[in-house]
């Protein structure tokens, strides 16, 4: 096996692990991406995304933890950044089904439901008010795409100063190597990569450690 040279140097040398006051973040889960009619909703690994990521926040919910959920829509063109994605310029708008937030990663009455235009869900979005309002200092990242939005994400959570929680089954993306890569990538650098039940086990934690 070939050494690592990162590893070699200090990259990734120590875990960050959980704080004290958590939310859970997801990105993107909407129809374009979740429904399989829909021209990016066939990538098998969001769909292992939705349903972990649907068990965590049954977890966050219980525990009264802030649930931050986005999607991503547009007025027009003029408003819309230079995506180099042809589906987004073509349907990306508010009222398209695509934009429809998905129902099983949901819930109106406890997460603050918002739409974001840039890569990262904390451009130039409500999430950090969200966050500080309720003294959050760590962040457990859901949605997709792991080399696309998650990853712009990550590392602003990262630069924020959050204690940066990722569940790698709960992000997904269209190709495995991608999605590996980037959170190989984040996990040396900004983020803990974790799995969904570990991230379970700690909001189980705080909900019994706060009632």
């Amino acid at each position: 096996m070939a050494a690592d040279a990162y590893k070699e140097i200090g990259y990734g040398d120590r875990e960050i692990g959980f704080g004290r006051h958590p939310a859970v973040v997801v990105v993107d889960f909407q129809r374009a991406f979740t429904d399989r009619d829909m021209e990016f909703g066939n990538c098998d690994l969001v769909h292992r995304a939705v349903e972990n990521t649907r068990r965590v926040l049954e977890a966050a919910r219980r525990a009264n933890v802030p649930v931050a959920n986005c999607y991503t829509a547009y007025h027009s063109e003029r408003d819309m950044p230079h995506w180099k994605i042809g589906p987004v310029h073509d349907s990306f708008y508010y009222g398209d089904p695509c934009t429809e937030i998905e129902p099983t990663t949901s819930d109106p009455d406890h997460d603050f439901i918002f739409c974001k235009t840039g890569p990262s869900i904390f451009f130039n979005t409500p999430c950090t008010t969200l966050l500080a309002k309720n003294g959050v200092d760590t962040t457990i990242i859901t949605g997709c795409m792991t080399s696309g939005c998650i990853r712009a994400s990550i590392i602003d959570s990262f630069s924020h100063g959050y204690r940066t929680m990722v569940p790698e089954d709960c992000v997904g993306d269209a190709e495995e190597g991608p999605h590996r890569d980037n959170l190989r990538d984040v996990g040396r650098r900004y983020a803990d990569i974790i799995d969904s039940q570990a991230a379970i086990d700690y909001l189980e934690e705080y909900r019994k450690s706060n009632t």
